[in-house]
Formats: structure tokens, C-alpha cells, sequence
């Protein structure tokens, strides 16, 4: 099936809903998502963004510019502290995270009298482990991007057809992400990936991981980018700035980034 007949059933599929809020974290999927449901319903729709530690500061703050640039509504939810069975980081850590998350977006769009709740969830998605696609089934939130077989690829070139910002952004998954199982999570922890995943990028690294190993900063770049590192001057850059955030070792991952790394 070709885009255009995609775009046209995702708009047939989002119109049939009457009103909708969407799970918006401003990464590709939910800014494509978002607009084509602005487009469709106007104020019928509503973007609503959590903010947690889990959640980068720079991310946050282009949620709110991409959501004025949309027109669409926009509201920001605050969680203050997480429950400890999510910072306990099992394997299980997604799917309760997404459990308490999509929890406090049913209760406030309830609040603004909207019943169905989408996320931006494409077929790429379905085939890495991703636990918390089972809270999103048990919740009945709903995933249009994958009931009109949109792919990640297709979400990109459509939103550049749209002329969304974010057509080429990297993926960005939340900072939890970095830490292997079964280690604690801490805000600390979180502050130093998020700390040294900004200064990368500052660097000019554009799809850039900061896995988190306790005193080790476990560093992946994009394939294309590894030789970014074979300068002994930014070596040193990069190893006294992550040191100066707390790491006591910094390392660079030979492989590069690989999506679901830590799974």
C-alpha cells in the first residue's frame, strides 16, 4: 500500500474517533501523529506530555515549540516521584512505567471529557522487546500508526512532506533506557546520562547513547560517526568533561549504537 493511501486511512481512522488526546513526547512518531489528528479534529484534539526524571530537559522544551508550531492544545503533566518498583529497573520496568504514565493521561483527558488516548507506537515497534506495549493493550490505548501499517521509514518521509521539524530527528528513547537491568535507578544516575548525552550532542554527535555501568559511561554513536573518536585530542575532550560529570571510567562501544542495546 502506498503512503498516500496510508496518510488517507490514518486520517479516515483519527476523524471516526470524533475527539482524541494523544501521548505526545515530540519524538517523530507522536509530532506526525499529532498533526495529521490537529488537521483532522482541530480542538477536538489535545496533546498531553509527561514530564518525569526520565524525561530529557532539552526534550521537554522542544515538546512545547513543536506543539505551538501545530496549533494543537497542549498540557504537561508533572509526576514529582516515580514508584520504586519502576526504579528497581526489573525487566518489568517499562511495562509498570507505562502502566503509571498512561494512567495519569486516561484521568486527565477523562477530565477534558475525550475517551480515547493515542500513542505513536509504528510496526518497527513490534518487533524489539518492549514490555510496555502490553500496558498499552491492558489500558486500551490505541495505536492508529500501527492499525494503518506505518512504518518508521514512512513516518519520517511523511513528516517531512508535512514540514515537521522532526522528519530527521534521532530516536530518542527515555533515559531509563541506559541503565541495564536489575541496577537501581537514581536521579543522580539519570542527571549524569543526561548531562553527557547534551554535551555529545553539542559536539555535533547526532544519534548518541550514554550507557550507564555505575563508575563506567559505556559511549554509542551512530555507525557513521565512530571516526569522530580517533582524534586523541577529543578523547581527552570527551573523557575529562564525562569524568567531571561523575564517571570515573569513559568508554567507547566499537560496535556503535544499536537500538535496544540493553535488552
Amino acid at each position: 500500500m502506498g503512503l498516500e493511501k496510508k496518510i488517507y486511512n490514518l486520517k479516515s481512522l483519527i476523524k471516526s474517533y470524533g475527539s482524541v488526546a494523544i501521548a505526545f513526547s515530540g519524538g517523530v512518531d507522536s509530532t506526525f501523529l499529532t498533526k495529521i489528528a490537529f488537521q483532522v479534529l482541530g480542538e477536538n484534539s489535545l496533546a498531553l506530555t509527561v514530564d518525569s526524571i526520565f524525561f530529557p530537559r532539552e526534550e521537554l522544551r522542544q515538546s512545547r515549540e513543536i506543539a505551538k508550531e501545530i496549533g494543537v492544545r497542549h498540557e504537561i503533566i508533572t509526576i514529582d516521584q516515580l514508584d520504586d518498583d519502576v526504579l528497581n529497573n526489573k525487566r518489568e520496568r517499562c511495562y509498570l512505567c507505562k502502566t503509571n504514565i498512561f494512567g495519569l493521561l486516561l484521568k486527565q483527558m477523562h477530565k477534558e471529557k475525550i475517551e480515547i488516548l493515542l500513542d505513536g507506537s509504528n510496526i518497527d515497534d513490534l518487533s524489539d522487546y518492549r514490555p510496555g506495549m502490553r500496558a498499552l493493550k491492558e489500558l486500551s490505548i490505541v495505536s492508529p500508526l500501527i492499525e494503518c501499517d506505518f512504518s518508521k521509514a514512512e513516518i519520517r518521509l511523511a513528516s517531512k512532506e508535512l514540514g515537521l521539524p522532526t522528519w530527521n530527528k534521532p530516536s530518542l528513547a527515555c533515559l531509563a533506557s541506559r541503565i541495564p537491568y536489575h541496577q537501581k535507578i537514581t536521579k543522580e544516575a539519570l542527571l549524569q546520562i543526561e548531562k553527557s548525552e547534551d554535551y555529545l550532542r553539542s559536539l555535533g554527535l547526532i544519534q548518541v547513547r550514554v550507557r550507564y555501568h555505575q563508575d563506567i559511561a559505556r559511549i554509542e554513536v551512530d555507525v557513521s560517526q565512530r571516526q569522530f573518536f580517533f582524534d586523541p585530542e577529543m578523547m581527552d575532550r570527551v573523557n575529562g568533561t564525562l569524568k567531571s560529570y561523575g564517571f570515573k571510567y569513559v568508554t567507547f562501544d566499537l560496535e556503535g549504537y544499536k537500538t535496544g542495546n540493553l535488552n
